[in-house]
């Protein structure tokens, strides 16, 4: 059963007790990167293996997520900055232990082409910190390889000239 979670601001990123951050390059542009991950919210599933159904609700304003695993989420966005930034907070979720939770996809362009970092920023009790810590290299890896998978994709659907 899904419960509610502490609603927190975007200044989460900055405070919250655990941050986990991760970074990846892509060849494609920002605002193909932003295109995928705002606009195209239900192509999650098809580059983020770990994301098996992802669906824009409230006209755009969340979003349903369905994990590996049966986790399910419902988000609210807080920042869509075309080109720049994605983020969303988890308002309700059936996962354990999590007591707030906010996810940010920050783009810069580099050479020619992104910089995508992401910001997994949460709370939860000590039980739940200590298991992000031992899933940290595992959650680096996931956001890595779902960054390649999504470049790739990117250049075949857009071609060389991105």
């Amino acid at each position: 059963m899904a419960r509610r979670l502490r609603p927190v601001g975007l200044d989460f990123i900055d405070d919250a007790p655990v941050r986990l951050v991760f970074a990846a390059q892509a060849s494609a542009q920002p605002e193909a990167v932003y295109h995928a991950l705002a606009d195209e919210v239900e192509g999650w599933p098809r580059w983020f293996r770990a994301v098996t159904l992802a669906r824009p609700t409230y006209g755009g304003a969340g979003r349903e997520i369905k994990l590996l695993g049966g986790v399910h989420m419902q988000e609210t966005i807080m920042a869509a900055d075309p080109e720049r930034r994605y983020a969303y907070r988890v308002d309700a979720t059936n996962a354990p232990g999590v007591r707030a939770l906010l996810e940010e996809w920050r783009l810069t362009p580099a050479g020619s082409g992104t910089r995508v970092r992401w910001t997994f920023a949460a709370d939860g009790p000590g039980a739940f910190r200590l298991a992000l810590t031992v899933a940290r290299p595992g959650l680096g890896h996931s956001f890595r390889t779902a960054v390649r998978t999504l470049d790739a994709r990117l250049a075949g659907v857009s071609g060389p000239n991105r």
